[in-house]
Order: structure tokens, then sequence, then C-alpha cells
């Protein structure tokens, strides 16, 4: 294990972290919520097919959705109950849309439907690994959701030689992270050795920031016979749990905008992931619930609780002793990068790792005022851009101006807005612009594919029409053939 004492990437911030509002709370695990509502609209707008009706018992780990293909991963039952109803539902969207979603009613019993003995994961190929992980549902537990199966096998094609693990959680208030290296740190190895294995890769990292003492002695002793792996501490500076400055801090690194880490040989994962990897793999568990963390001056008693996939934020809430004060805003995530929240009756979904309930004098929300020309948001952007131009340009929506100061490089991390003088809500403007150019760039996407539905409907039509004249052509000339004939036969008579 080494320490990285110098500032490892350029800008930063260091945020009030809040930390010690849960850091010292045990993950309860006793929770368990009347209803779970499950919707079947996934955060990258896939669908998925619903394999239950209204009145059917189902079992705690029971697959009751699935998706066309294995970008969309399946759902797994929670709970062991009664499904009750099928309607349109608030998802966790900051639209406040609804989703068809699948309403379950908890009879109270939290045992496994079906369970398999442990198997020796050290007998599948990669390939059964991975397939286990996709059947279980996982996905990356750091928020972006994206399925957990699939990257493992992108990353053994890409021939990734290094597994890098982010134990880092440099958001404010989050601490769910920490609990789970500090009380399984074990299965979090085992995780390890599972997706190495996977990956083909030769040595793993874990990267843990130095305010986390507890977690990293844990984690320590649990891979003291692990030669592969090895320990890192780093800084506490936000965003240290961006994927490629976590690399540049660890591995020194640096990803090109635009490249994926895999490129470089690298992969990286949440310790949480490498935790419902195991559960998955050697087990056969899908992943229906995980661990988050409730926080914030409005709960009555914060806390790092384990939850149920699809239970309402109101519910969990609830469990933690409910309000003390008002809420003013409800956040999913962090307070840097997290989502406003439309409603506490919405559902947890598997991308949220917390849920903030902030007062009124926690979001200190000041009038917003003009750009002072500070310098202070280009010092801090960790990806080294110049955000105050790139407002500008956003805020008279010139998408191509914003474009070219470096948008399609922002991390909408939210270290500008933290540290603007001027109360400027940069990153909203930021998210603006580039949901205005994903949706012009759908808009083409659509145009060009119409387009050649278009060009390849007049291709087959002029197919058609040609080969219907060589038809006729064709027909023509063997009316003719027995004509010339009996004129022939005539003549010779």
């Amino acid at each position: 294990m080494f320490s990285l004492k110098s500032k490892p990437f350029s800008g930063g911030v260091h945020p009030k972290g809040y930390k010690e509002l849960t850091q010292q709370q045990s993950i309860s695990r006793s929770f368990e919520p009347d209803r779970v509502y499950l919707g079947m609209q996934q955060r990258n707008g896939s669908m998925l097919h619903c394999l239950v009706k209204e009145g059917d018992q189902v079992f705690k780990g029971q697959l009751i959705a699935r998706g066309s293909n294995e970008m969309t991963v399946p759902l797994h039952s929670p709970v062991n109950g009664t499904v009750v109803e099928i309607k349109p539902f608030l998802s966790s969207h900051p639209s406040g849309i609804k989703s068809q979603t699948l309403v379950i009613s908890n009879n109270g019993d939290s045992n496994w439907g079906e369970d398999f003995p442990p198997c020796d994961y050290l007998k599948l190929s990669h390939e059964e690994i991975v397939q286990r992980t996709l059947d279980a549902g996982v996905v990356g537990l750091g928020g972006a959701g994206f399925p957990s199966g699939i990257k493992l096998r992108l990353a053994r094609k890409a021939h990734v030689h290094t597994l890098l693990i982010n134990g880092g959680e440099c958001e404010p208030y989050l601490t769910c992270d920490d609990r789970l290296m500090r009380e399984q740190a074990a299965e979090i190895i085992a995780g390890i050795n599972i997706m190495l294995r996977a990956v083909g890769a030769t040595k793993a990292m874990i990267a843990i920031e130095d305010n986390k003492p507890e977690a990293i002695a844990a984690m320590k002793a649990a891979s003291e016979e692990f030669n592969a792996l090895s320990i890192h501490v780093v800084p506490s500076l936000y965003p240290m749990g961006s994927e490629r400055h976590l690399i540049k801090a660890v591995m020194g690194v640096a990803i090109p905008p635009g490249q994926l880490s895999t490129a470089q040989g690298i992969l990286v994962h949440n310790v949480a992931t490498a935790k419902a990897i195991y559960q998955a793999v050697r087990f056969k568990r899908p992943l229906v619930e995980r661990v988050i963390t409730v926080s914030g001056d409005a709960v009555e008693s914060p806390t790092n609780i384990t939850v149920p996939i699809g239970s309402l934020v109101s519910q969990v809430i609830a469990e933690c002793g409910g309000l003390k004060v008002e809420a003013k805003r409800l956040i999913a995530g962090g307070p840097m990068m997290g989502q406003v929240l439309p409603s506490p009756f919405v559902p947890i979904d598997k991308s949220i790792g917390g849920l903030l309930a902030l007062s009124e004098d926690k979001i200190n929300q000041r009038e917003s005022q003009d750009c002072i020309r500070c310098g202070n948001c280009v010092k801090v952007c960790p990806m080294g851009l110049m955000p105050f131009q790139m407002a500008a340009y956003s805020n008279h929506d010139d998408w191509d101006g914003a474009r070219e100061f470096g948008l399609d490089s922002c991390l909408l991390c939210g270290a500008c807005s933290y540290i603007c003088p001027s109360s400027i809500p940069l990153v909203q403007y930021f998210q603006h612009a580039k949901s205005n150019i994903n949706a012009q760039r759908s808009m083409v996407q659509k145009s060009n594919l119409a387009r050649q539905l278009t060009e390849a409907r007049q291709q087959r039509l002029a197919k058609e029409a040609a080969a219907k004249e060589a038809a006729k052509q064709a027909k023509a000339a063997k009316r003719k053939r027995p004509a010339r004939a009996r004129k022939s036969q005539g003549d010779s008579e």
C-alpha cells in the first residue's frame, strides 16, 4: 500500500463533507417496506417486458421482467408477496414522468424464495461468470447503471490488464461505500477476484480516499493473501470518484477525452458492484437490494441502510425517523452530481446510492449575479475547461460555441458551480446545452435513417418495376414465338 500526497490532477474542490452524520453508523438491514414499486422503463429509456400479472404470487429473487437484449438488464422481485397492481406511477426522473410500474405487496418473509448452494467460482469459465452477472441484473452501483456483465465482456475483448476498484466516494454526505468496505470487505475482495477471472486481467488496484482509515484497514486485512491486489490511498479531493481522474491519481495515466479507459487496458468498477457480482456468481442471487446513505440536516436519524429496489423514498425516510424539519430539497445521490427528486413518492432504483433531505439553510439558495470574470471556475475545473465561456454560449443557445470551449468533455461535476462567487448555476446551463445537443443529434440520426429507408424503398421499387418489365417482355417474346412458328408452317404448306 502506498499514499499519494501531492495533488494528483489539476482542478478539483474540497467541499464540506458532512460524512460524520453517518460515517460511524453501521449498515441497517432491518428495513422491510410494505410495498415495492418497480418501473418497467430503465434509466437509458429501454423498456422491460413484464412476466407476471396482477394477483400472481412472487418470491424474492424471481425474474419478473426482462428486456429485448442484454443491454436491458432483467428485473427480479426484491420481496416475497403478491402483485397487486400494474399501473403508471412516478419515476425518479427529475421531470416527474410516469412509467408503467409493477406494485408488489410484501408478505414480510425476508428469505430468498429460491437459493443455490455456493459454487466454486474458480471452476467457472469467463463467459459463465459474465452470464451469471447478466442474469442477475447487476449494474454499476457507482451511479452509471451500465450492465456490469457487458462491461466485463467488452473489457476482455479489449485485453484489459488492470482492474481498478473505486472506493473513493468523494461526494459529500455519502458513506455507504465506506461502511460496505468496513463491514463486508471479504465479499468485495472475492468479487474483485471473480472480475479478474472474467476479464483476464493480471492485477487489481483499490483506490480509497484518505478520510476513510477504517475502510483502508479492513480492505488491507481482507486482501493480505491476494498477491494480485494492491491498495492505494488517494487524497480526498472532489471529483476523485470520476473514472478518468481516479486513473490519473493512481496510475498516472491520462485518458484522452472521448476515449474509453479500456483502450488503455484499464477497467474501473465500484466496490459495491464487486460485492454484487460476488453474490450473483457464487450464489446466483440477483441484484434486488443495495446499501444507500440516507442523510441531510432534515433527517431525524441519518444512517446507511439496505434498501430493497422499488422502495419509496418516503418509506426509507420514515424508517430513518422521518423529518425533523421541512425538507426543501430531496436529492438522489450526492449534492454535487445528484438529481433533485420531484416527489418523496418515487421509488429507489439500482442507480441511487444516496438520499439527501436538505433544509432551506443547507440549500443556501442565493440569487444569481452577473459573472465577474474571477476565473475561479477555470481554476477548479478538473477537465481544464473554461466554464464561464461555456456558460455564456449556452445561455444564448449557441451550442456550437459551447462545444468549441469543451462542452462535450464536461463531467457535470459541479465544481464550478460550487466555487462561483456569483452563484451562477453553471451546471444547469451545461445540462441544458447537452440535452439540446443530444436532441439535435437524435433528430439528425432519425432524419438520416428516414432518408436511408426512403432510398432503400425507392431502390426496391425500382428493382420490382424492372423485374416486372423484364417479365412482361419475356411473356411478350414467348407469345411471338408460337405466332412465327404457325406462320412458318403455313408458308411451307
